[in-house]
């Protein structure tokens, strides 16, 4: 039940998918993925001889060049005026209207500005409206360049990851190697999305261990804000004590939100994810100890946790 990646699924077709992943997973998801295919995993503890379904799936790769056409990356434009400023590129009418019609999660593809694209109605910053334009790369720049031109009216503006982090651990989003596995090994149900997992299938790969993991979990990823907004970013791995000083969890992720505080998500005892509950942070704690209490002389200085507090998991 160990997270490999948090990624995408797109039926594109009815025996058509179109799997989007992390790019820094790339290489260990399209490994698993064969293996998984060829037979040579174990996917089953209680039973090792189990093979998985889709011995016959094709399996290709849209990063390689050997996809020739069929190559894709990934360009997302996000927030209330995406949908405007697809719709100012050159399009067909019927192209128009399918992107108009898309609904959360639904894709199509369509060709703009002369540049065929598939276009989901999806993104990872929180905002309901948004797409992300599934391009060849060689046609990209111009796609890029054609967006920034025609949405400069709009109020567009070019982002990069720090920005969609930001935004996304705003939204309460996880993110592979913060809220889910990473150095804290976090799974599903820790993370807080355990009811993705639909436990009433009979088999698949990992369904015992989940449950089996499920059964233990004492904690829960929560989201917190800083009661003062002069404080320090907390970071990955930060440690988080309660008003005794016991220690209860770790931060995972922390950006400055849409109102100019810290905002963040953290792993915590189940005894302290309720909204309102007050958590101490050590941000940027030191890996060496201080001097000891009763070695403390006048002028030096010590280190103490900022006051946060747990605020709902998902913005209202």
């Amino acid at each position: 039940a160990n997270v490999i990646d948090d990624l995408l699924v797109y039926r594109r077709d009815k025996q058509k998918f179109l799997v989007v992943v992390n790019a820094s997973n790339d290489e260990k998801d399209w490994d698993w993925l064969n293996k998984v295919r060829n037979g040579e995993v174990r996917v089953d503890n209680q039973r090792p001889w189990t093979l998985a379904f889709g011995r016959n799936v094709i399996l290709r790769n849209l990063r390689d060049r050997a996809a020739g056409d069929d190559m894709r990356v990934d360009i997302a434009i996000q927030g209330p005026r995406s949908r405007d400023i697809l719709l100012k590129l050159d399009s067909s009418l019927t192209d128009q209207e399918a992107i108009k019609a898309l609904a959360w999660a639904q894709l199509c593809e369509v060709s703009l500005d002369g540049i065929d694209l598939i276009v989901s109605r999806t993104g990872y910053t929180g905002e309901r409206m948004g797409f992300e334009l599934f391009v060849h790369p060689d046609k990209a720049v111009a796609m890029w360049n054609a967006l920034l031109e025609k949405g400069e009216s709009l109020g567009l503006k070019p982002c990069g990851l720090g920005a969609r982090d930001s935004l996304r651990t705003e939204a309460g989003l996880p993110l592979y190697g913060h809220e889910m596995g990473g150095m804290l090994n976090l799974g599903v149900g820790q993370a807080g999305f355990g009811n993705f997992i639909k436990t009433y299938k009979p088999w698949f790969i990992g369904r015992q261990a989940f449950l089996d993991q499920e059964e233990k979990r004492d904690g829960e990823v929560i989201r917190f804000t800083f009661d003062e907004k002069r404080t320090r970013m907390a970071h990955l791995g930060d440690p988080i004590v309660d008003e005794r000083g016991k220690v209860i969890g770790t931060v995972t992720s922390c950006a400055i939100n849409s109102e100019g505080s810290l905002t963040g998500q953290a792993y915590v005892g189940e005894k302290y994810t309720k909204e309102g509950t007050a958590l101490y942070i050590y941000q940027g704690a030191p890996e060496q100890a201080g001097k000891a209490p009763a070695e403390l002389t006048k002028g030096d200085r010590v280190t103490l946790p900022a006051r946060a507090t747990v605020i709902t998991r998902f913005p209202k």
